[in-house]
């Protein structure tokens, strides 16, 4: 548990360049201290100390804004960013290196026993507000960006943006659904690390539509406008004939 928490500590240096050192990492980093109860919660919960493992874990909760179920597994080198709002259910599971920033929800949509919430492979970066409901896979080295709502499973590599969430980008070596989902235009990336899981050059499909539409209308109107004038023309041949 000791090197688990050790290694909490550390990555945060390679995720967060305001971090200065680790006695300013152990006093002021919420995400650290809700990693703290969360690695002695969880194990209270596998032995069966259920109700102190819940009880203490909501103190957490009080003390960080961060709710973490004790139940949820979670790998090593976990780096929750700011925290404030992040939720994380019961059957979540997280592999290594995953960070997620302030206001995610690893949550259910279902009140039925047994697996209700996702799963997050390794090297997963999910963006702030970011809301990931079900039990499906998001695979390794996926991207979610901020704000995004997602309901279905996610490919490995992809990245992932709007609501309800869409796929706009692959990684290198993208498998076969990544490809089949995303857009054409799409320019493959490799797994670095993106801050708040998407990088400069990712589209919103929101917007790009939204551009789509402006750029449709502006034709429509310019197609008005030369029938308008082609019209005046044909009017004032008439009148000059009939004169």
């Amino acid at each position: 548990m000791w090197q688990l928490i050790k290694e909490d500590i550390t990555c945060i240096f390679d995720r967060d360049p305001a971090a200065r050192n680790v006695f300013d990492v152990l006093t002021c980093y919420s995400g650290v201290h809700a990693m703290l109860f969360h690695r002695c919660n969880h194990w209270l919960w596998q032995h069966g100390v259920r109700w102190p493992a819940r009880f203490m874990g909501n103190i957490a909760r009080w003390l960080t804004g961060i709710e973490i179920h004790p139940g949820a597994k979670i790998g090593r080198r976990f780096f929750v960013d700011h925290g404030t709002g992040v939720v994380i259910g019961e059957t979540a599971e997280i592999g290594d290196d995953v960070t997620l920033y302030q206001g995610v929800t690893l949550g259910g949509r279902t009140l039925n026993e047994g697996k209700r919430h996702p799963s997050l492979g390794n090297n997963v970066v999910v963006g702030a507000g970011a809301k990931i409901l079900g039990p499906f896979l998001v695979g390794d080295n996926a991207r979610i960006g901020s704000n995004a709502v997602v309901l279905e499973a996610v490919p490995v590599g992809a990245t992932v943006v709007g609501v309800p969430g869409k796929i706009v980008r692959c990684s290198d070596n993208p498998n076969e659904k990544c490809l089949e989902m995303v857009r054409s235009t799409t320019t493959p990336v490799g797994p670095a690390f993106e801050a708040y899981g998407v990088s400069t050059d990712a589209d919103d499909p929101i917007e790009s539509a939204i551009n789509a539409l402006h750029k449709e209308l502006e034709s429509l109107r310019q197609e008005v406008a030369d029938l308008r004038n082609s019209e005046q023309g044909s009017e004032q041949n008439r009148t000059g004939t009939e004169d």
